[in-house]
């Protein structure tokens, strides 16, 4: 027969003779931190020097201080991440404020939570040795493009700037191969370039690039990288996304007291990172970084709604609460 050995609580005898049980659950730790709270981040791209704050406070600990295990992840589709947070599968997404005003014309439960880079980055470029000197010159001439919509909006409102139209030029698209486009001449310019990179990426390349800023050429400013987040779980979800931009807030200040080391922090993310060509971009990128992320220029996002509205873009001006909110001055679920 076997024998059955059965584990019983351990016992103690009290003066009256009597034993109890005395095990018990161990109280929690009070000065081991709580739980982590998961939440998911898709990026607009592959990682790059624009996401240097999210990159840092992940790398720095600046998340889990608050409680926040971020899951960071990058689309195959660029035009995904926004679609996957309307569909609830994404917590945030970073996107584009010129796009968020069209996606939500389309009815997309989106909204604008926070911003990562608080200038256009987007420029109309070409080879600086071209006979292209001015805005004016690109009549007749090549434009390569690799988003429709907002970047021929863009591109109509700089030619019309100096006395053009898109009937002035003739656009190529080239797939998202903007450099490559230009250096082979291949298009004598190309739209929807970033400030940041394309310039480098060419200057690597040993060829000199000459920028024309959208902003000088008539169109409003805007953000270009925003944090963006479903509407409809918005309330419920606000504690989360406040502490995921405090964190942003101290890491992009981080960046700014120390922008070398900030570097190399941001590249010990992923080993590819490591180039000449992203360390150019980082620098760059480092004055364009949203100081408040959380705050929001109202005026910013209708002036760009009246712009997009009055060329046709967007069938109805939408209400400045249906495109940005300050997650701070939401009320609590």
């Amino acid at each position: 027969m076997l024998s059955l050995i059965v584990a019983l609580p351990s016992m103690a005898a009290t003066g009256s003779g009597t034993t109890v049980a005395t095990d018990k659950v161990q109280d929690p730790d009070p000065l081991a931190p709580p739980p982590l709270q998961s939440m998911s981040i898709m990026l607009d791209w592959y990682v790059n020097p624009t996401h240097g704050p999210l990159i840092v406070a992940q790398q720095k600990g600046f998340f889990s201080e608050r409680g926040l295990n971020i899951k960071i992840s990058t689309p195959a589709d660029p035009s995904a991440p926004p679609k996957l947070v309307a569909a609830g599968r994404e917590d945030l997404a970073i996107s584009y404020q010129p796009q968020l005003h069209l996606q939500v014309d389309q009815g997309l439960p989106l909204v604008r939570v926070g911003t990562l880079i608080g200038t256009p980055l987007n420029v109309l470029m070409v080879r600086d040795d071209s006979n292209i000197h001015s805005i004016a010159d690109l009549k007749g001439k090549t434009v390569g493009y690799s988003v429709g919509g907002v970047e021929e909006v863009l591109l109509d409102t700089m030619l019309k700037h100096s006395g053009l139209s898109l009937n002035d030029v003739k656009l190529v698209n080239v797939n998202f191969s903007l450099t490559p486009a230009l250096i082979s001449r291949k298009v004598d310019a190309v739209t929807g370039a970033f400030r940041n990179f394309e310039l480098a990426q060419m200057e690597q390349e040993g060829v000199k690039g000459r920028p024309f800023f959208v902003e000088e050429e008539g169109v409003p400013n805007y953000d270009e990288l925003i944090l963006v987040a479903n509407n409809k779980t918005l309330i419920e979800k606000k504690a989360l996304i406040a502490r995921f931009l405090d964190a942003i807030e101290d890491a992009t200040m981080w960046i700014i007291n120390h922008p070398d080391e900030g570097w190399d922090t941001f590249k010990s993310y992923d080993p590819v990172l490591d180039n000449e060509v992203n360390k150019k971009a980082w620098y760059a990128s480092i004055p364009r970084f949203a100081l408040r992320p959380a705050a929001m220029d109202a005026r910013r996002y209708l002036d760009f709604e009246a712009f997009l509205f009055d060329r046709g873009i967007v069938k109805k001006r939408a209400s400045l609460e249906k495109l940005a909110v300050d997650i701070n001055a939401l009320p609590s679920s």
